[in-house]
């Protein structure tokens, strides 16, 4: 397999990224560091996201999917003393299945669309009426913590969050196992199947393709890479709560990630990531650095980055439906003059020179 000249300088400038925010911004490096830290991570759950998506899966029910990966590895930590390296793997398989028993009757019965939507969101809803109800295990709507295992650094309880170097490459690794899914995805006969099926699944069914099975199965590793996204999420923030993993405002902030980077590009959630967390971070500052805006809106104005997402998202189904990195990927193509076959001359005659 011949490696792509992309990687080739990619992957030497991500591996470096810490030196040179350490060189660059000495005062601000936790800062930075933990902007990329959040953008690795989010990216892997992204890329889960849009493996579903691409097929038109349009799902509404990943914060579950978060949700769960978070509280059932945590919990397991918190109250029985399982280490991580069990828990996560125990979580994921409790996320999985979920998404099987929610996606089993709906591909079964084709429900699709808005309906399979509307559906996962009430599984999402319900997740999170799940965690603010068990409020004694969980510490319902205000979250809780992991417990810290000595100093908050430890391969054992796979805690990492004071020594920011280690959780960015924690979160690099993540991230290229997420787009080496991703990539294995796109190149295997599922993909061409769930293509068909996403075109029509009564032609897809008449050539042998069993459609619910193939959904099924990019249900099952969409929902996995979110519930492990979500516990590497809870290790590295050392903080969970159902509004900031598990909530409906996680399951959109997926959803309009995905969309504004670029579902159909293995590098468009990532890109996302970045728009969404930079995007984020400079509306946090601007509102809450702002007295004109907070004697405006008052409260509200801490609202304001959710009216401007769901602006953005509007716009981008508009006029960039293939996102950021799609469209820019598409405007390269057209640009770049394609060579004219060779002209040839009629029959006996030879190519003309």
């Amino acid at each position: 397999m011949r490696i792509p000249k992309s990687a080739l300088i990619g992957v030497p400038i991500l591996l470096l990224l810490p030196v040179a925010v350490r060189f660059i911004f000495p005062a601000a490096e936790k800062y930075y560091l933990h902007l990329l830290i959040q953008i690795l991570i989010w990216s892997f759950i992204y890329t889960g996201w849009s493996l579903m998506g691409r097929f038109g899966l349009t799902s509404l029910g990943h914060g579950a999917f978060t949700g769960i990966g978070a509280y059932v590895m945590v919990l397991l930590w918190n109250y029985a003393g399982v280490t991580p390296w069990i828990g996560i793997p125990v979580a994921t398989v409790v996320a999985v299945i979920v998404s099987l028993l929610v996606g089993y009757p709906c591909f079964h019965l084709r429900i699709v669309g808005h309906y399979f939507a509307l559906l996962t969101l009430a599984l999402t809803e319900f997740v999170r009426l799940c965690i603010v109800g068990l409020r004694d295990l969980t510490g319902g709507s205000l979250g809780t913590q992991p417990r810290r295992f000595g100093d908050g650094v430890s391969l054992y309880a796979v805690q990492f969050e004071p020594d920011r170097v280690l959780s960015y490459y924690i979160a690099l690794a993540l991230w290229a196992v997420g787009l080496y899914i991703w990539w294995r995805i796109d190149r295997s006969m599922d993909r061409y199947a769930l293509d068909a099926a996403s075109q029509d699944e009564d032609a897809a069914a008449s050539v042998g393709i069993n459609v619910t099975r193939e959904k099924l199965k990019i249900t099952a590793i969409s929902a996995a890479m979110s519930a492990v996204g979500g516990a590497i999420y809870a290790q590295y923030q050392m903080y969970i709560g159902p509004d900031t993993i598990a909530g409906l405002g996680v399951s959109l902030n997926i959803v309009f990630a995905v969309i504004a980077g670029g579902m159909w590009v293995m590098l468009g959630p990532t890109v996302g990531a970045v728009f969404t967390q930079v995007l984020s971070e400079g509306l946090r500052v601007t509102i809450q650095g702002s007295t004109t805006l907070q004697s405006i809106f008052g409260q509200g104005a801490l609202a304001l980055d959710t009216m401007i997402y769901g602006l953005l998202l509007i716009l981008f189904i508009i006029y960039m439906p293939k996102g950021i990195l799609g469209t820019l990927l598409e405007r390269r193509a057209h640009r770049t003059p394609s060579l004219p076959p060779p002209e040839r001359g009629r029959v006996g005659e030879g190519v003309k020179a």
